[in-house]
């Protein structure tokens, strides 16, 4: 049996666990989230989900983080702890059919027309002590602190941005469980938490049964909102001119607003220039990806926190090795604890270079892939879903074409394997990125839709600013 073959092995009590899932969240769900491309496993009270990307990732962590864990308890009779990490190994798996199920829950979502988000929640998982600084993160951390502390921060709004995985969510409920701590020692302030889409949900559901007055009051009289995941605010233009009212409001009474999206303001497509001129009046910081002596600490952290016994020169391999995310990290060590565990053997640095060597490879790639996909569809305004689907709109098939085009050029994928993590073959990745070759050998301007109208660019200015985006050179 393969690797992977023995870490997805389904005994009793997982089954019992996806069931529960299953139950909880429904079947539609269900089978576009968990049939395939995912991998649960069950192992001391910690639910353990691979998934094939790092937009799946992320939106298992984010949708069905508590189902799991509620799931668990139910089997168990203890909430499991989820962690979720990307297995580029399962990517390959899709049928487009669940891919193209995949987007429109996605879209459906985040437009409030047929799935309720879960309710914005009191209970946040992340504090400041648990956040590891360093070079790459150091002022935002700084920032977040600050209003925290104070109820009058010198910048607001305060606008965090960086790629998925990168410590945006664990610093913005950091915010939050420092005011709720305040508020337990006797100073109440009054704070929410929540998404975009949770934010649009409530705001399409207060339309629908007359309770608009409610929902302005429950959050123009706060002293700090702090929404997540900004950029789903795309193409919603209602719910966009109502955060534009609640954003005035708040900031008038000189009370904090905290955001976070994937990309930078001006990069955030068919978001109205309202409310992108805004989000520029107060301080924008991006995250990076950690250094290799934060990944270091960030390892430490981990294994300290999984009871795992690994060597410092074990940890240093893997941190010379993965450069993405915190999730990254955490994957590559429960991979190798887990395998360890199987064996019955230490975790040792040539154990750790037999079982990582080809899971590292293929999961720098899988993350660099994540970062262009989650740029270029914040820039686009649609979601990474619609870019793995099947839909051909001219926005649509634009933004599938570039994101193709940047991971040929920045990364070691071939168009075999660019192909299996979008769900296309072989010879659409390649026409895709002929097409955008030939652009910029013409110098053409890019066109596409959006809500306002088309817009339009010259091709190498926008692949110029989606390199610079994520972090690489343009190419001259």
């Amino acid at each position: 049996m393969t690797v992977e073959g023995i870490l997805c092995a389904q005994n009793g009590p997982i089954r019992a666990v996806l069931a529960a899932v299953h139950q909880r969240i429904g079947t539609q769900k269900f089978n576009a989230w968990f049939k395939s491309g995912t991998c649960v496993t069950l192992e001391k009270e910690v639910v353990k989900v691979g998934a094939a990307n790092p937009f799946i990732a992320g939106w298992i962590e984010s949708h069905f983080a508590d189902d799991l864990a509620e799931a668990t308890r139910s089997v168990t009779g203890r909430r499991g702890r989820v962690t979720v990490t990307v297995d580029p190994a399962l990517s390959g798996q899709f049928r487009r059919r669940q891919l193209d199920l995949q987007a429109t829950l996605v879209n459906r979502g985040t437009s409030g027309t047929a799935r309720q988000a879960p309710a914005p929640s009191s209970r946040m998982r992340y504090k400041f002590e648990d956040f590891v600084t360093g070079s790459t993160n150091r002022l935002a951390y700084s920032a977040a602190t600050a209003v925290a502390q104070s109820p009058k921060a010198p910048f607001n709004p305060l606008f965090i941005h960086g790629t998925c995985g990168v410590g945006k969510t664990h610093l913005l409920q950091a915010i939050c469980s420092a005011v709720a701590k305040n508020n337990r020692n006797g100073k109440k302030t009054a704070w929410k938490y929540l998404t975009a889409e949770q934010f649009t949900n409530e705001f399409v559901r207060g339309i629908r049964q007359k309770t608009t007055e409610t929902f302005r009051k429950t959050y123009r009289r706060l002293d700090i909102l702090v929404i997540d995941d900004v950029h789903f605010l795309a193409a919603k233009k209602a719910t966009q001119e109502e955060f534009l009212h609640t954003f005035n409001t708040i900031r008038d009474a000189d009370k904090q607003i905290v955001m976070a999206s994937d990309a930078h303001p001006r990069m955030l497509g068919r978001l109205t220039e309202q409310l992108i001129s805004r989000f520029l009046s107060g301080m924008v910081v991006r995250i990076d990806p950690p250094d290799r002596d934060t990944r270091v600490r960030i390892l430490q952290r981990l294994a300290g926190r999984m009871k795992t016994s690994a060597p410092q020169d074990v940890l240093d391999y893997i941190a010379l090795h993965i450069h993405g995310s915190v999730r990254e990290l955490e994957g590559a060590l429960v991979k190798l604890a887990a395998l360890a565990d199987l064996a019955g053997e230490p975790i040792t640095l040539d154990l750790a270079r037999r079982v990582l060597a080809d899971h590292l490879v293929r999961t720098d790639s899988a993350v660099t892939l994540g970062e262009i996909e989650t740029a270029v569809s914040a820039f686009f305004g649609i979601t990474p879903a619609d870019i793995h689907s099947s839909r051909r709109t001219q926005t649509v098939s634009l933004a599938r074409a570039v994101a193709m085009f940047l991971t040929r050029r920045h990364t070691r994928m071939s168009y075999p394997e660019i192909g299996r993590f979008t769900g296309k073959n072989h010879s659409s990745v390649v026409l895709a990125v002929q097409r955008v070759e030939k652009m910029l050998d013409e110098n053409r301007t890019c066109r596409w839709m959006t809500p306002a109208g088309p817009k339009n660019m010259p091709a190498k200015k926008l692949i110029d600013m989606l390199a610079d985006q994520i972090g690489k050179k343009p190419k001259r």
